[in-house]
Parts: structure tokens; sequence; C-alpha cells
């Protein structure tokens, strides 16, 4: 059976945050083009706003709207990327990973995490808080195939990775963990809780 992903319906399932009054732009809309604009190399808040300028016509077209909807500034891709809730995000991704990418011969994959810039707080206090992505990715492709973000006061990246393990059981794969996950201990734990290393 082929699977089918509306990307745009997918996009309107994530709540909005923002007040109606002064809300010129609907959150997929401005999220699509951040998708968009992100995979033609526009990182950034201006260079996102500098890529639908300049591809104004096509995305209408694409997307189905009036030429002349009004285009979203830098301050609005500002703006939404600071304040939209990405537990939601991470979620639509991950169901679109599973539905896509199948595993049907032995895969070696990593499992890793990375702090996410600009994020950091409680600056003054000996143990810091970050948002971090924690995700499993195939050594050969590139290809991710699960992502998890979270907060490392509120949960390790240790636990993270044991729950995307969990996620991904079942499935043809070799996992390749850094040092940190290396503790008998959790080894064991993992080894019990997966049979996919």
């Amino acid at each position: 059976m082929t699977a089918t992903f509306n990307l745009i319906e997918q996009l309107k399932q994530i709540p909005d945050y923002r007040k109606s009054k002064g809300k010129r732009h609907s959150l997929w809309f401005v999220l699509m083009l951040v998708l968009l604009g992100t995979l033609c190399g526009y990182r950034g808040y201006r260079p996102l706003a500098d890529f639908t300028q300049q591809h104004w016509q096509v995305l209408c077209e694409l997307l189905e709207l009036p030429f002349e909807t009004r285009q979203p500034s830098y301050s609005t891709f500002r703006r939404v990327l600071q304040q939209v809730d990405f537990v939601p995000f991470v979620g639509l991704f991950n169901h679109w990973s599973q539905s896509f990418i199948q595993l049907s011969e032995e895969t070696w994959v990593a499992a890793d995490g990375k702090s996410i810039k600009s994020t950091l707080s409680d600056y003054s206090e000996s143990y810091q808080n970050f948002v971090s992505t924690v995700s499993a990715f195939t050594h050969q492709q590139g290809r991710v195939l699960h992502l998890q973000v979270s907060e490392n006061k509120h949960i390790s990246e240790i636990e993270v990775v044991r729950q995307i393990i969990t996620a991904l059981a079942g499935q043809p794969i070799v996992f390749t963990l850094d040092a940190l996950h290396c503790q008998k201990k959790r080894s064991n734990q993992l080894l019990t809780s997966s049979n996919t290393i």
C-alpha cells in the first residue's frame, strides 16, 4: 500500500500560539515557506524573506494562493521561529519518516545529540539548561529516521536515545553510540529494551 502524506494538511494540525489580532499569515503558510526556503539553502530570517520575495510567483502557484497575497517579512519569520512549539513539528517529521523510509536490509544507524544555538539559559548556575536535538540517522545515506527535541534539565540524552531505540525497535538496525552511552548499566538497559542492537 502506498503511503500518502499531505504536508499542508499536516502543518495545519500544528497549534497556532498567536492571537488572532494582527495576525496576517496562517502558521502553516509561514512554516511551509521556512521548509521550502531551508531546503533551497536559505537559512536565517532575512534569507527566508529574500527567498520568499525572489520566488513569490512560483510559490503562489505552488501553494494555490492569490498573487496579491501579502509576503511575510523577515520579522514575521523571526517571531514565528522564536515562539513556535516544535514538539508537534518534530512529531510531524517522525510520522513522515515512518511512512516513507522503509529499511529492507541491515542498516547502521548513529544516535547523537546536538545542542541548539542560542537556547542556553540559567547562565549563572553550575548546571545550565539548553535545548538539544537527538537524532537517529543512517551512516550510508545520512537519512534521519527519528528526531526528538529535549531540554537537558528535564531529561538526559541517555534517556532520549533509549526512547528513540525503543521507537525504532523491530527494524533491521545496528546502532552506533558515543562513549556517553557505553556505561555498563545503561548498555544492559538498552539491550533489554530493544532487539535492534
